[in-house]
This record gives C-alpha cells, sequence and structure tokens, in this order.
C-alpha cells in the first residue's frame, strides 16, 4: 500500500485547509484510513481516522473543528481543517491500517497567528 498526501501549507490562525490523501496497492477497500500529526519535539498524535463503516475518532484537541471523510474514489480519505490554531502546527501524516500501518510522506500544516 502506497500512500499520496496532498494539501497543507501556511495558513492564519482562524483559517481552514484541506488534506487529501489516496492509498493505491489495494485491490480492497482499506478497512481504516486517517491522519496522525507531530510537532516538533513532540510525539505523533491522532487526528482522526475512519473506517470502511464510516466510524470517526478524533483526537480530543480537534474535536468539533476538523472533520474526516471518505473520498469519492476507492481508498482516499479528505480531512477538512477549520478554525486552525497556530498549536495545529505540524507534520500530518496519512496512514492506512491493513493487517499493518502504512504511512505517507507526511505534508506541512503550519498555522501563524
Amino acid at each position: 500500500v502506497q500512500l499520496q498526501a496532498s494539501g497543507g501549507g501556511l495558513v492564519q490562525a482562524g483559517g481552514s485547509l484541506r488534506l487529501s490523501c489516496a492509498a493505491s496497492g489495494s485491490a480492497f477497500s482499506i478497512n481504516r484510513m486517517g491522519w496522525y500529526r507531530q510537532a516538533p519535539g513532540k510525539q505523533r498524535e491522532l487526528v482522526a481516522v475512519i473506517t470502511s463503516s464510516s466510524n470517526r475518532a478524533y483526537g480530543d484537541s480537534v474535536k468539533g473543528r476538523f472533520t474526516i471523510s471518505r473520498g469519492n474514489a476507492k481508498n482516499t480519505v479528505n480531512l477538512q481543517m477549520n478554525s486552525l490554531r497556530p498549536e495545529d502546527t505540524a507534520v500530518y501524516y496519512c496512514n492506512a491500517y491493513e493487517e499493518r500501518d502504512y504511512w505517507g510522506q507526511g505534508t506541512l500544516v503550519t498555522v501563524s497567528s
């Protein structure tokens, strides 16, 4: 499974960004896909995940601001990030789980104050 992420960039606090991730190399619908992030000097943490049956889970710090959804194409996910804060600044990693974890290359999100 290979993951290709897009989106990210620089935005002012209060703004919005959208991340997308497409998985290739799997003939089936991947059970779980989502996003994690890692800020400098911090551990990687959960942002949001969604299962093939559209069950969702969010990290506490993003609840009510971020929304994860399945894309129209198979094995794609989108992350809509609203009301961004400087503390959301991090490298965001797309993740897929199918018998094991797969990771994308990471995309930088920078929120300026």
